[in-house]
This record gives C-alpha cells, sequence and structure tokens, in this order.
C-alpha cells in the first residue's frame, strides 16, 4: 500500500439515464451498495474522499456505517458541473498523487489494486463498450489526447495523477488531465453502469467473479 495518495470518489451525479431514482453510488450489486463494494477494495488506504451531491445524506448514512474516518464534501452544483468539478473539491490537502475514482465504476480489484501501486503517474482505459465514450488516443504506452470522435481506447474515470499539476476546474476529470498529457495507458477490466443495461451487464460480470460469459465458459 502506497501511503503518498489521496482516493477522491465522485458521486454527487443523479444518475437519470439509469432512471431508477437513486444515485448510482448506491445500486445494489449483488447484496451490498456499489459504494460499499468500491470501499471494500480500498480498506487498506487511508485517505479517501467521496464527493456528494445529490442525495448526499443517504450516501453519508451509508458509508459511515461501513467506515467511519471516510471524508466528504460537496458539489452542490452536481445539475451544472461535470466530474471534474466534484474532484475538484476533493483536492485541499491532499496527498502527492490522487487517485481519481468515479462512483458508477466497477473495477477488477485486481486492476484498481495495479493503478493504486503503480509508481508514477497513469490513466485506466479499456477496449470500447459504450455508447458515447470519450476515446484516447496513444503513442506506444501513453495516452496522448482524448476525443469524442477516434481512439484506441475508451477512457474510464479511474486515473492516478500528482496532486500539483491539477488545475481546479468544473468540466470533466478528462479534461482537467488532457493538458497534462503524454501520460501512462494502463488497461483494466471495468463496468460503467450509466443504463439499466450496463447495470445487468455489471452485476453479471461481478457475480462471474469479473469474467465475461466466454471467459466462464472456457
Amino acid at each position: 500500500m502506497k501511503k503518498n495518495q489521496t482516493i477522491i470518489i465522485s458521486c454527487a451525479g443523479m444518475g437519470t439515464r439509469l432512471g431508477i431514482g437513486t444515485t448510482k453510488a448506491l445500486v445494489d450489486i449483488d447484496g451490498k451498495p456499489l459504494i460499499i463494494r468500491q470501499l471494500e477494495m480500498l480498506e487498506d488506504y487511508e485517505d479517501i474522499r467521496i464527493i456528494v451531491g445529490y442525495q448526499a445524506d443517504k450516501i453519508i448514512e451509508v458509508v459511515k456505517e461501513y467506515r467511519k474516518d471516510v471524508m466528504f464534501a460537496f458539489n452542490n452544483d452536481y445539475m451544472t458541473t461535470g466530474t471534474g468539478a466534484s474532484l475538484s473539491k476533493g483536492l485541499l490537502n491532499a496527498r502527492e498523487y490522487v487517485v481519481a475514482l468515479d462512483g458508477d465504476l466497477l473495477v477488477k480489484p485486481s486492476d484498481l489494486e495495479m493503478i493504486l501501486n503503480f509508481n508514477g503517474e497513469c490513466i485506466g482505459g479499456c477496449i470500447t463498450t459504450t455508447d458515447n465514450p470519450v476515446l484516447m488516443s496513444t503513442n506506444g504506452d501513453k495516452v496522448v489526447s482524448f476525443s469524442r470522435e477516434k481512439g484506441e481506447y475508451e477512457w474510464t474515470g479511474l486515473a492516478k495523477i500528482k496532486t500539483n499539476r491539477l488545475v481546479p476546474g468544473e468540466g470533466h476529470v478528462y479534461q482537467m488531465i488532457e493538458p497534462l498529457l503524454p501520460i501512462e495507458l494502463k488497461i483494466i477490466n471495468t463496468k460503467e453502469i450509466d443504463t439499466m443495461n450496463d447495470y445487468e451487464k455489471a452485476l453479471k460480470w461481478f457475480k462471474n467473479n469479473y469474467m465475461e460469459d466466454d471467459e466462464v465458459d472456457g
């Protein structure tokens, strides 16, 4: 475990496209809320900050029942700002590195640990799977640009960046990172929960021990 990093989980959004009337951080993943599944993977890490907005009281209550040393910050403008605004709320007095993690992301534990243990800055990417992805172009093993039109990999929302290089913003996390490129790419296995179809796939993937159907069948 590296102690020189602050982990910031962005959970402020409404999750309207999921259509179940609750923030995505609280969706049930085989008996536990997604935010708790994330925290289970982070049990050995000290400085964890969760950014809340929509249904903030519910998230805080659920988290405090599980772990009392987590810090919270509020993005009260969650309806008009992006994940970058949420990340920015957690930067005050952060440690040498910030690990950005979206509250709607289910990550294979060994891959999350790979990011956390990496010695330096890195960006988590995956094979493109979502309908409206932010794409990343690479040069060798480094991410060199973000785009909505072209790129070899999909931006996942998971990244580890030096705190003193991050300039607070109100857009998206990748827009805060873009001026800092190139940065090392790490391919990870993950499921983003944005729609009900995404949720069903993520839940099945979790129950399959983070394996796809063809891997299970094999």
